[in-house]
């Protein structure tokens, strides 16, 4: 199966993992995705349906905009990617746009101008739910027309959905199969990535969501995969589990010397 990108830029983002984690998903009807992210594992698969979820509005409405109008939106995305809104006076003022934006067209157009714009593909926002990513200064984003179309085509098998994970996870029947991608735990004090919305993803939740992953594949018999840093909590969270060692590379700090060999855990739940 080619492989496709998805049109957003991600931070932990699945596209170098997918071979391996298509692997060790089991087959089923239906992959639901508590965890969306950019979409690598549901644009990198082939069930026949998809239930993908996130804790991030704008991320919902943007794939939600995408599904239901894709011309239009393509269009209107593809104006913000001239030379003349590559510049930080614009980005900042576009930037200061969407924080104050309530149109869902608009706001998806410029959530994707900010995700191909800002500095690494980050999505941060601060206290008062503002994004606050500062501006990135490539010579020349790159715009995904081609990913666009492609997620367009795919998503008339998903239903798209802002909600806390347990919520999805209680939507999971016999026939599901459940893929979740956690804010992962933090390798040091120093490397803390869990504050991916604005909602901080604590060490109890993390076990809570394991707790539930078993509980999924002990009493409905719905499989369940989480991805995740190989470390000595994880590995006691995941013990119900099957675990499977991952090496990846990975930038894991703004220095670029940064990028290293990680070691990451698949835990199957059966």
């Amino acid at each position: 199966m080619k492989k496709n990108r998805a049109f957003l830029k991600w931070a932990g983002g699945k596209y170098p993992l997918i071979e391996v984690i298509r692997r060790h998903l089991p087959a089923g009807d239906c992959l639901i995705e508590p965890f969306v992210g950019a979409g690598s594992v549901f644009l990198n698969t082939d069930y026949d349906r998809y239930i993908l979820a996130d804790i991030n509005s704008d991320l919902i409405n943007l794939f939600n905009i995408v599904k239901e109008r894709p011309n239009d939106f393509i269009r209107d995305a593809r104006a913000l990617f001239a030379a003349d809104a590559n510049i930080s006076e614009m980005y900042y003022l576009l930037r200061s746009e969407f924080n104050l934006c309530t149109d869902a067209h608009r706001r998806a157009v410029l959530f994707l101008y900010l995700n191909r714009h800002c500095y690494n593909g980050l999505c941060r926002y601060n206290l008062i739910g503002e994004f606050n990513v500062p501006f990135g200064r490539y010579k020349k984003p790159y715009f995904p027309e081609l990913e666009l179309y492609r997620f367009a085509e795919k998503a008339s098998r998903a239903v798209f959905v802002c909600e806390h994970y347990q919520q999805t996870l209680s939507r999971a029947v016999a026939g599901s199969v459940v893929y979740c991608d956690p804010p992962y735990v933090p390798l040091s004090t120093t490397a803390n990535f869990t504050a991916y919305h604005t909602n901080s993803f604590s060490l109890t939740e993390q076990q809570n969501l394991a707790r539930l992953a078993s509980q999924l594949a002990r009493e409905i018999r719905v499989p369940v995969l989480i991805s995740n840093h190989d470390t000595a909590l994880t590995r006691q969270w995941y013990g119900d589990a099957v675990l499977h060692h991952v090496t990846t590379r990975r930038t894991i700090s703004s220095n670029i010397f940064g990028r290293s060999s990680v070691s990451e855990l698949l835990a199957l739940y059966l």
